[in-house]
């Protein structure tokens, strides 16, 4: 049997340092990761099966919308070449379209909320909520937020 195509997405800094936490688990999957190219991405080249999207810091709004819609077609062409079974994102940037695409294709959808939210969500875990097929809270406190949640805990 095959094992499952598990694509791992998040935008760099703290989002990916939380997806790289789950290593032990990827990697008895045939998995591939998506996050922002910039520096200490590159590293990781060596590392790990990877695709790079072109970072995109909502710093300046005119050029993130157009640094967004490449990424989401740069993902959606990712999307369609790796295959994948199951999305799973600890979130930012593209990885809320990423999930849309797979909710398409009749994929499933794990999102795993930031370590950083205590009591607020962030904008993608609102977004990616309501069509995760398993959503992961940090903190017993974001049930509240999230109540269909589950607390894995911190995964640091």
């Amino acid at each position: 049997m095959n094992p499952k195509k598990v694509l791992l997405i998040s935008s760099v800094g703290g989002h990916l340092t939380q997806l790289l936490q789950l290593e032990p688990l990827f990697k008895n999957y045939q998995y591939h990761i998506v996050t922002e190219k910039c520096a200490i991405t590159m590293n990781l080249k060596d590392k790990y099966p990877i695709s790079l999207l072109v970072y995109g810091a909502r710093n300046y709004l005119f050029r993130y919308i157009f640094k967004f819609s490449f990424n989401m077609f740069k993902a959606f062409f990712i999307f369609l070449n790796k295959r994948p079974d199951v999305i799973i994102t600890t979130g930012a940037h593209t990885a809320v379209p990423m999930c849309y695409i797979a909710k398409l294709f009749r994929k499933k959808v794990i999102f795993i909320e930031s370590f950083a939210k205590t009591t607020s969500p962030t904008l993608s875990g609102r977004l990616v909520y309501p069509i995760a097929d398993l959503f992961i809270v940090q903190w017993e406190t974001m049930k509240k937020i999230y109540p269909k949640a589950v607390n894995g805990g911190s995964i640091y």
